[in-house]
Formats: C-alpha cells, sequence, structure tokens
C-alpha cells in the first residue's frame, strides 16, 4: 500500500525534472512522498479512532473497572490512553473525569502517560518509515505501554493521589444522553467522525507540515556524519541528550514522525531515536504546562523524572541489543 506514495513522488519529481541524486531533489521527493502518506493516514486514522470514542465515557470506564483487579484498570487505563489522539490536550478532560467518576489515582495516571507517549498514528506510520517497519513500530508501542503500566502502579504504591487537583465526588451521578437509539444516532457518530478528523487535521496539519519541511531539509543537506556523531552508537552520551534535546520542542506525533525518520535513515540508532520522539511528545515544556491543570507541581516532577529516567534506560537497552 505504502509503495504507492513512493510512485507518487517519483511521478512528480520525474514531472518537475528534478535529478534525485542532488540534494535539492532527494529533498524534494522526501516531501512529496511523506506529506501524502502522513495527511491520507491521518485523516483515516483519526476518522476509525473517533467513531471508538465517541462511544466513550468516564461513567462507562468506571463501571468496567468496578469489580475487576487493578492490574486489569492498569492493562485498560494504557489501552484508552493509546487510542486518544496525540497529546495531553485531548486527554487531560478524559483523566477529571476519570478521577471524578471513581476511577483510581494510579489507574487514570496510567491513561495521563501512555495518551502523549504511545499514538496509534505515530505506530502507522513507524511500520511505512524505511529505517522503521514492524520491529521499530512494535518496540514503540510496547515500551510505551510498559512506562505508562508501571508508572500508574508506582502511583498506587507510593500513595501520590495526594497531588491530584481533583478528586472523586461522592454520589456521583453520570450525565445521561438523550438521544434516541436509532439509525440517526449511527449518522450522528459518523457525521462526528469527519467533523473531528477535519478539525484536528486543520489544528495538526501546519505541525505536520513544518516537521516535513525540516525533516525533508534534514534528509537532503545534512551529512549523515553530523548525525553519527553526536547520536551515534559511538557517543555513550547519545541518549540522554537526544531526550533532554526533545524537552524543549513542541509537536504533535504526526508532525514530529519526519523527523525521527531522518535520524533512522541518518544511522541514528532505534533507541535513541525513539528516546527523542516520546521526549518530544511526553515530556515537552508546553505539555507540563498542560498538565498543570491536573496535577501538583510536586507530581509534575516524578512525572518529567521517571519518564526521563525511563527513556534513557530503555534508549540504551535497546542500543545495546539491536
Amino acid at each position: 500500500m505504502f509503495k504507492y506514495f513512493t510512485y507518487l513522488a517519483d511521478y512528480i519529481t520525474s514531472l518537475l525534472g528534478l535529478d534525485l541524486s542532488t540534494h535539492f531533489g532527494k529533498a524534494t521527493h522526501f516531501f512529496i512522498e511523506d506529506i501524502t502518506k502522513i495527511f491520507v493516514m491521518v485523516y483515516v486514522l483519526i476518522f476509525v479512532i473517533s467513531l471508538f470514542r465517541s462511544q466513550l465515557s468516564p461513567e462507562k470506564v468506571r463501571d468496567y473497572l468496578s469489580g475487576k483487579s487493578r492490574f486489569v484498570g492498569y492493562l485498560l487505563a494504557v489501552f484508552l490512553g493509546v487510542f486518544t489522539p496525540f497529546c495531553s490536550c485531548s486527554s487531560i478532560p478524559l483523566f477529571i473525569g476519570f478521577i471524578i467518576a471513581g476511577v483510581p489515582f494510579g489507574v487514570a495516571m496510567a491513561f495521563l502517560l501512555s495518551s502523549p507517549l504511545v499514538s496509534e498514528v505515530a505506530a502507522i506510520i513507524l511500520l511505512s518509515m524505511q529505517g522503521a517497519g514492524v520491529k521499530v513500530a512494535l518496540l514503540y508501542v510496547l515500551i510505551g505501554s510498559v512506562i505508562a503500566f508501571i508508572g500508574g502502579f508506582l502511583c498506587d504504591m507510593f500513595g501520590l493521589e495526594k497531588y491530584s487537583k481533583y478528586q472523586a465526588k461522592e454520589n456521583y451521578t453520570p450525565a445521561v444522553c438523550a438521544c434516541d437509539a436509532t439509525k440517526d444516532k449511527v449518522k450522528a457518530t459518523v457525521k462526528y467522525a469527519f467533523g473531528f478528523a477535519n478539525d484536528t487535521l486543520k489544528k495538526i496539519g501546519f505541525y505536520i507540515f513544518i516537521g516535513l519541511i525540516l525533516g525533508a531539509f534534514m534528509h537532503g543537506y545534512v551529512p549523515q556524519e553530523l548525525f553519527v556523531k553526536y547520536l551515534g552508537k559511538e557517543n555513550p552520551f547519545a541518549v540522554p541528550l537526544a531526550a533532554i534535546a526533545g524537552i524543549p520542542i513542541y509537536a504533535n506525533h504526526a508532525g514530529v514522525m519526519p523527523i525521527i525518520q531522518v535520524l533512522l535513515l541518518k544511522g541514528v540508532p532505534v533507541g535513541t531515536s525513539l528516546a527523542m520522539l516520546m521526549s518530544i511528545t511526553a515530556i515537552s515544556l508546553p505539555e507540563m504546562i498542560m498538565l498543570s491543570q491536573v496535577i501538583k507541581k510536586e507530581m509534575i516532577a516524578i512525572f518529567a523524572v521517571y519518564l526521563m529516567i525511563s527513556f534513557v534506560v530503555v534508549g540504551y537497552i535497546l542500543n545495546g541489543v539491536l
């Protein structure tokens, strides 16, 4: 399927009379192939995920968790986090709803951790990437999920619920939907999914475009030796350097993927590349500012330190075994 985007880029660069052996030709081909592939994939995936999310509510999660073990709760929370779009701006309202509805703090935190850490869109894009593929995509999902699961467990083990700015409400009664259980509801759900996909693509389109411009420039003009020198296996500080470098950057998963692709193509190890990817999407400064809406500064510090240590440790392990 993904080869058709390559064919399209080949055709357009040929029409433009570009030589793919030149810096500009390589950069242009990279840009055309990725902008068509990412926009199509992101739109389709957001539409499908929106159909699922339209049926999701904190009350349903709370009811499903009732009578089940905390282990199951963490697993469900991580699963839900993976299927929420892109960043904490979309997961924070659900996190608040979970806490108010009586979902345990550790379970809610597992959700809040996994939402920015793992994206189904990023996983699909990794599948289609040169230099990545199935193995890297699976590692990305598995690593992020395990980090979120352990994080939720540790929150409960150390009683960190005291750092939440929200508490469960006694005798909480969820709102009851007045929708008619007819085909009109199906139409409304599909309409919502289309609308959500359109709105989301408008919001993130600029970031994807900027990411692709940067990625195309890096792919076509930045020498591979530069990446190898600073982020290659020979530099023992490459993993923490990549993780720290991601903190000042704010980008959604789809926007940062072209840059990660270039790192992989230029020979940057998988562990180092994933450390930067997860740092950008999970512990960037704007991300921490958004999290201050729902958790206290002490918890934000714990949150950031835990993720940074996790990314660095996992990065070194992956670089050592792959």
